[in-house]
């Protein structure tokens, strides 16, 4: 796209940059800089505001570019990701949302500090969240590059670098000056513009197809190449045990990983109960289950629209098969109404990376602040003083993951949550349910499910065809792949978890059947509750 085409979404863009940046400025003139105001908002959210965020803070890039793509390019197979992001919901709502709400503050650690020795195991789950949040990030980046590039001629790779940087001075400074409340508050304008955009596009398909969704499948098999497998499972994770296993460990980290997710878990502290917790989950059930339906038809509909071909010459990962749709569905790139629904939902899509970020960013600074920090630095760290070290926390996070995402860029958005929900799995899940319901779970048992699912999980990426030995890893010209999964959750989440009771089991110490007892009565009734 070139010319007018370009100047409108880059426009829309900026509208949407200047009115986030004012609600962060208006918010950061009504703060009176306390922990509770920048980590939790005040915890002043309905369950329908906190809901609607929620919603904002999970449908990321992953959602609404890389699981679109990944169905275009793979039909049936791509859909896993639709399903396990959902159903991973139920997992949250029925173990963790109100008991999380109940137990801690502000995050994971407070929860499973509650009864433990609280410096090591702060320093564990600590070190855990910022690895997760971090990796999430990464993937959010890429999207942001594969998308401006697109608008800037395709395969701009100087457009893909500056825009990560952007992205990255963006979220520093939504953290930094507003904290939960102005990040809220971007979620939700976020989640509403995403619905709407989504809504639009899936009418639109449909109307193409006469509301025939039996004859969009079959125009997508068609023009897919692959006939009938097309709609069979098998395209991406058939054929031998490796590729069946790798869908297995993948659909284990999608459905276990969102209960472990710092993001998510962080948003429960901002609604005054936990009632209004688990109030606030049903809401972002419904918003987010309507939206991954839609993403099943925008996925068939840009492979029986656009083209396999055409998606995957735009971009190797299928992360701009949206984009290309919505400039199809407007009349094509020459006409205006390709043009204005490209831009729209091009800044609709950025718009959704710059509040994922942001609440990402928040939850990985709070998590070194209030537990890294506190532990390593001052055990009797003011509020005030804490707060200032999340926000140089956030600039530290915000560079890191520009680093990451810039050596990522060519990596399926989707594919890399999908990574970050397995270390979420693997090291924050074991710990998490073990703290709540484990009456004689230990401090060293803590430690262990941690470091016993965190450290497996890295080292089975690094060793994986992710990062080398293959054309399409971080580092094709080596290889020292010794992991043929490309996602590590089959082996690590397990093992996070026999970490935890082994842990446990060989601890000298006795569990504080008092401190459990208080936890319990706190977990399910919220008597104490912050």
């Amino acid at each position: 796209m070139t010319g007018d085409h370009q100047t409108l979404a880059l426009l829309l863009f900026s509208v949407f940059v200047a009115v986030t940046l004012a609600i962060t400025t208006w918010v950061s003139r009504n703060r009176h800089g306390s922990a509770e105001e920048f980590y939790a908002g005040g915890r002043l959210f309905s369950p329908m505001e906190n809901g609607f965020a929620i919603a904002g803070d999970y449908m990321s890039a992953a959602s609404f570019l890389g699981i679109s793509g990944l169905i275009a390019l793979f039909g049936y197979d791509g859909m896993l990701y639709s399903v396990g992001f959902l159903v991973a919901w139920l997992v949250v709502l029925f173990l963790v949302a109100e008991l999380v709400r109940n137990c801690g503050r502000f995050t994971l650690a407070d929860v499973v500090a509650a009864r433990m020795n609280e410096r090591p195991v702060r320093i564990a789950a600590g070190t855990s969240s910022v690895t997760v949040s971090v990796l999430y990030l990464v993937a959010q980046m890429v999207g942001a590059g594969s998308l401006v590039a697109l608008l800037l001629g395709g395969t701009d790779e100087a457009a893909q670098t500056w825009t990560v940087i952007g992205v990255g001075a963006l979220m520093v400074i939504y953290v930094s000056l507003g904290g939960m409340r102005a990040t809220t508050w971007i979620q939700i304008v976020k989640a509403v513009m995403l619905l709407g955009g989504t809504i639009a596009l899936t009418v639109l398909v449909l109307v193409r197809f006469h509301g025939d969704f039996d004859q969009l499948l079959l125009s997508a098999a068609e023009r897919s190449g692959h006939g009938e497998k097309f709609l069979a499972p098998g395209l991406k994770y058939g054929g031998d045990w490796t590729a069946r296993f790798d869908f297995i460990s993948l659909g284990l980290a999608l459905v276990l990983g969102t209960a472990g997710l710092p993001h998510i878990l962080s948003r429960f502290y901002t609604v005054p109960t936990a009632r209004a917790a688990r109030r606030s989950v049903v809401w972002s059930i419904g918003l987010i289950g309507g939206f991954y339906l839609m993403t099943i038809v925008l996925g068939f509909g840009a492979a029986a629209i656009v083209g396999p071909e055409a998606v995957r010459g735009s971009n190797a990962a299928g992360n701009t098969a949206v984009p290309l749709l919505a400039l199809d569905l407007g009349g094509g790139a020459d006409s205006t109404g390709g043009t204005v629904l490209f831009a729209i939902v091009a800044a609709v899509a950025f718009a959704t990376i710059l509040a994922v970020v942001a609440g990402i960013t928040l939850a990985s600074s709070a998590s070194v602040a209030h537990d890294l920090y506190a532990s390593l630095r001052r055990r009797d760290a003011k509020p005030r003083s804490e707060v200032a070290v999340a926000r140089v926390a956030a600039v530290g996070i915000g560079v890191v993951a520009i680093a990451l995402g810039l050596l990522a860029r060519d990596l399926n958005v989707a594919f890399l949550v999908g990574l970050a929900f397995a270390v979420a799995a693997s090291a924050n899940l074991p710990v998490l349910l073990y703290s709540l319901f484990w009456r004689g779970f230990t401090t060293r048992g803590a430690v262990w499910a941690v470091y016993g699912g965190l450290i497996p999980a890295m080292v089975l990426v690094l060793l994986s065809p992710v990062v080398s030995g293959s054309p399409e890893s971080l580092f094709p010209g080596v290889d020292f792949q010794y992991f043929p999964l490309q996602n590590p959750g089959l082996v690590s989440i397990p093992l996070g978890f026999v970490a935890g009771w082994l842990g446990t089991v060989t601890s000298a110490e006795v569990a504080d059947e008092a401190k459990h007892a208080e936890t319990e009565v706190r977990s399910l009734t919220g008597a104490g509750a912050a």
